[in-house]
């Protein structure tokens, strides 16, 4: 893992990453406490775009995704306190505005009946529906959400458990070409490759550990090889954009 720099110091909280398509900037949120915001950063880490979602609420945003048309989602899914029964991905299209103001289309979702309350943190795009994983210790869920604006009621997908300690997934995304999955925690991320459809978990699943610990929660590919992560600030530690080769 190689740090490559500094977030601005105005973002504590760097919960996400995530490039759009026939773009360079990196786009990254703030968590539940915070504005309602997208901020683009450049390669040194500078911001260089903050946009207010203006018909948003920030309940508890924690992951971003992007489709090939260049739109940017905002999972506004986090549940720590596991009081939530809706949940709502915000559709963010243009991003090239040069205002510091746009509007969202909403995309709410429940739980599939007879689920128990879940805290989601990450999530990707696949075939027109979001994958969204539960971030939980011994066994996730993973339940799907079709990307159509207006509300739904999620689809289970299945259970995933991942083998030792601090199983915990905080964010995820899918390669281009849709052969890898990334799934990130604070020290470790997992790389699924060689599945079928959403089978996800029947295809190869390598553990790659990192050589530090910190509180990372966000990843996205920069290629089919290599991938972004980005830590929240704590202290004198965090706050950095790294690249990490598969």
């Amino acid at each position: 893992m190689k740090a490559i720099a500094d977030i601005d110091g105005e973002l504590k909280e760097a919960s996400a990453i995530e490039l759009v398509e026939n773009s360079n900037i990196l786009w990254t949120i703030e968590d539940a406490g915070n504005k309602n915001n997208i901020y683009g950063l450049n390669i040194k880490g500078g911001i260089i775009k903050d946009i207010d979602i203006s018909n948003a609420s920030n309940i508890d945003w924690e992951d971003l995704t992007s489709d090939n048309q260049g739109n940017l989602y905002i999972g506004d899914f986090g549940n720590n306190s596991k009081n939530r029964d809706d949940f709502t991905i915000y559709k963010v299209a243009n991003l090239s505005t040069k205002k510091n103001k746009t509007t969202a289309e909403k995309i709410n979702f429940l739980l599939p009946k007879k689920m128990k309350p879940k805290d989601f943190e990450a999530f990707f795009l696949l075939n027109d529906y979001f994958y969204i994983f539960s971030k939980e210790n011994k066994s996730s869920v993973v339940i799907k959400v079709p990307n159509e604006i207006g509300k739904h009621t999620a689809e289970f997908v299945s259970d995933l458990k991942l083998n030792g300690k601090h199983t915990k997934i905080t964010s995820a995304d899918i390669s281009d070409d849709g052969k890898t999955i990334v799934l990130l925690n604070h020290d470790k991320l997992w790389e699924i490759t060689n599945f079928k459809s959403d089978n996800f978990f029947k295809g190869t699943i390598k553990e790659l550990k990192f050589n530090h610990d910190s509180q990372k929660e966000g990843i996205c590919f920069k290629n089919n090889s290599t991938v972004y992560i980005t830590d929240e600030k704590n202290k004198s530690e965090g706050g950095n954009l790294y690249t990490f080769k598969l």
